[in-house]
């Protein structure tokens, strides 16, 4: 039987396993022995489960088989109490085991640790024996946890048909809650992860709850879980990472038909190294698995993840995506609850290269980091867009108020342009009013002339007295119309005061010339008309002179004597009417040398406005041109994300292009900014000017 258990061992022991424990021939004879037993005892088990399950299925019992179950009973008796003295001295001399028979504790725990010694084994295992936080553990329990109520609702779901956790408030459910609990205060970073309930819920069943936190505390730790279960889970994707690389590269054609599937690795691994298998298999080969996890850490766990997919690649390479699905639930739990050691066989045949583990965890840290640092920059290229998209629309914002402002200043150049209609009708109505006038004059001239000729042939006196109350009368008329046109003269200079002065010295020179001559014209024909005021003085003192001493003559003479005082004094009125005739002449010159002043500021304002036009249409033009730039911007930055997986070389030019992209953007929105600014100044020192405008475009039509 030695012989038989030997060769059982050789397996467990080759060298695809493990360089460590390549051979038999490493231990010593006691040691082999004691495998043996082990081995043996492994075997009578199964049989005895057989026979025992065909005792119970038949409904006659035969003699043979009770003899065969009481002869396995016995031996079984032997062989545990030999399992029981072996465990208790290697937990006596735990420590010289661990250091100077650490093959023979492997083989071992591969074999399966017994139930009763696994609580204290696995607290040895991870030094969890003396840890000070077991002290902790009942002040935690008296405080309050952010997680309680994601505790409470997860526990029901925890190994809900083992009779420990069965029914609500049970014990198990109650200590459950108190180790995950007094866990998520310790550590709250991590905090409470549904996956660690299976964990915590498997170490509850073999040990009390003070030493199952101590436990659980040191698997954070010291096993990579605590990783595992950060909010993050970047452990969990190095985990798939290196479990994808183990497929490739022993599993080449169920690799290539999971990815033509589109059955990725994270579907069904994800659980094996949250939970070690706890929810996949059976209780028994899972507390198994755990056992060597405990020793070896997440090796077993890709170990047994390959060996799976090694005896389910020829019914998993005929299913689809949702056949796989339904393979990895329902088949593969229950696959290897009769032969658990055929699993565990399998698993150490696979080949495990730690520096390769090693070199992959590089390669996917370094591809983290990568990604970080393009989502970083993604992120800051979209604050940047966002901040030119605010810009742009404060722009365009911009650029509509000073379109708002233009129109309104063509509409009030409109409304000047019309009141400068109106002026320039009123100037008209007076223009004519003055030819009324001056025909009133010369026909009060001609009724003059024809009363001189009336004295000259002595007409008769009452008709002479009619024709000189009618020339009166026209003489008032034409004096209420010299009056409201001198009104209207000085409601003109009022206005033409109002119009802003012209800054261009050498046109005001040629024009005061021109005025200066007028002037000096005007000035002589004054001067004449004194003259001939004199001269009619003169007349008039002569005339008095030669009639002073003919006042006592008869009532009919005195009345021609009136008459010719009265023509008299009508002569000096009408020279006094012609002189402001004159006067008035002048001024109506004036008033027109005023006016070409103003057609000429017109024009030049016209000009002005023609310019800010074609500024405002460059603005315009540039705007558009920004806006091309904007939208060549978006497009760019979408060929950045379709392409930033191409390589870093390549992302990182287009990176550098939109850099470059959206400096140029920058400059020119700040010279569009300075533009507007100038077009916004330059109209607010043109605005006093556009009465002038107006002027010129009614002077025009």
């Amino acid at each position: 039987m030695k012989t038989l258990t030997l060769q059982s061992l050789v397996p467990m022991a080759s060298p695809a396993v493990s360089p460590d424990s390549s051979s038999s021939d490493n231990l010593s004879p006691d040691e082999l022995e004691l495998l043996a037993k082990l081995e043996e005892q492994n075997r009578l088990l199964e049989a005895d489960s057989k026979s025992l399950r065909s005792v119970n299925g038949s409904r006659r019992n035969s003699s043979g088989s009770l003899v065969s179950s009481s002869s396995a009973s016995s031996n079984l008796s032997h062989l545990e109490e030999d399992t029981w003295i072996l465990w208790g001295r290697l937990i006596n001399e735990w420590e010289e085991v661990r250091k100077k028979k650490e093959k023979l504790l492997r083989e071992l725990i591969r074999k399966g640790i017994p139930h009763h010694f696994r609580g204290i084994v696995w607290q040895l295992l991870c030094n969890a024996t003396d840890m000070p936080m077991k002290n902790q553990y009942s002040e935690l329990l008296k405080m309050t946890s952010p997680c309680e109520k994601l505790i409470r609702r997860d526990i029901a779901r925890t190994y809900p048909e083992h009779e420990f956790f069965k029914g609500q408030d049970s014990l198990g459910q109650e200590v459950l809650f108190n180790v995950m609990k007094a866990y998520s205060l310790v550590d709250r970073e991590v905090g409470y992860c549904q996956g660690s309930a299976f964990i915590v819920g498997l170490l509850l069943m073999q040990m009390p709850e003070e030493e199952a936190f101590c436990v659980f505390v040191r698997l954070m730790q010291e096993y990579r879980l605590r990783e595992l279960f950060k909010p993050s889970m970047a452990e969990l994707g190095l985990c798939i990472y290196q479990f994808e690389y183990l497929i490739q590269d022993q599993l080449p054609e169920l690799n290539v038909h999971f990815r033509s599937q589109s059955f990725h690795t994270s579907m069904y691994a994800s659980s094996w190294f949250l939970t070690i298998f706890l929810t996949t298999f059976s209780l028994p080969l899972a507390t198994r698995i755990f056992d060597i996890f405990m020793y070896e850490g997440l090796e077993v766990v890709f170990r047994i993840g390959i060996a799976i997919l090694q005896f389910n690649q020829v019914e998993l390479m005929q299913l689809d995506m949702e056949g796989m699905s339904q393979h990895f639930q329902k088949v593969i739990p229950q696959q290897f609850d009769s032969c658990p050691d055929k699993l565990i066989l399998k698993a150490y045949q696979v080949k495990y290269n730690p520096k390769k583990m090693k070199k992959l965890e590089k390669e996917y840290t370094t591809i983290k980091n990568k990604e970080m640092e393009e989502q970083i920059e993604i992120k800051r290229l979209r604050t940047e867009n966002r901040l030119l998209k605010q810009r742009i629309e404060t722009l365009e914002k911009e650029s509509a108020a000073l379109a708002d402002r233009l129109i309104q200043g063509q509409v009030t150049r409109a409304q000047e342009a019309e009141e400068n209609y109106i002026i320039k009708r009123e100037l008209a109505v007076a223009k004519q009013q003055f030819n009324t006038a001056s025909e009133k004059l010369e026909q009060a001239q001609s009724t003059i002339q024809e009363l001189k000729e009336l004295r000259c042939e002595h007409r008769h006196k009452e008709e002479y007295v009619m024709e000189l109350e009618q020339s009166r009368l026209r003489e008032a008329e034409a004096l209420t119309a010299l009056k409201e046109m001198q009104d209207k003269v000085l409601e003109m200079e009022k206005r033409n005061n109002l119009l802003p002065d012209e800054n261009n010295i050498v046109r005001l020179q040629e024009e005061l010339k021109a005025l200066k001559l007028r002037e000096a014209e005007a000035v002589t024909s004054m001067k004449e008309l004194h003259q001939q005021v004199k001269d009619l003085d003169e007349h008039w003192q002569r005339h008095l002179a030669r009639t002073g001493g003919r006042w006592k003559d008869s009532p009919k003479k005195n009345a021609t004597h009136e008459l010719h005082n009265e023509l008299m004094t009508v002569r000096f009125s009408e020279a006094q009417a012609q002189a402001e005739l004159r006067e008035l002449r002048h001024r109506v010159l004036e008033l027109e040398t005023q006016n070409q002043v103003n057609s000429s500021l017109l024009n030049r304002t016209e000009q002005a406005c023609t310019g800010l036009q074609d500024k405002l249409q460059y603005v315009t033009a540039q705007n558009k041109g920004l806006q091309t730039q904007l939208s060549e911007t978006r497009r760019k930055q979408a060929e950045v994300d379709c392409k930033r997986e191409e390589g870093r070389i390549q992302g990182q030019l287009n990176n550098s292009d939109s850099n470059q992209i959206i400096r140029e953007l920058k400059d020119q929105i700040t010279e569009l900014k300075t533009e507007q600014l100038g077009l916004n100044r330059a109209w607010y020192r043109e605005s006093p000017e556009s009465h002038i405008v107006s002027l010129s475009t009614a002077n025009t039509q």
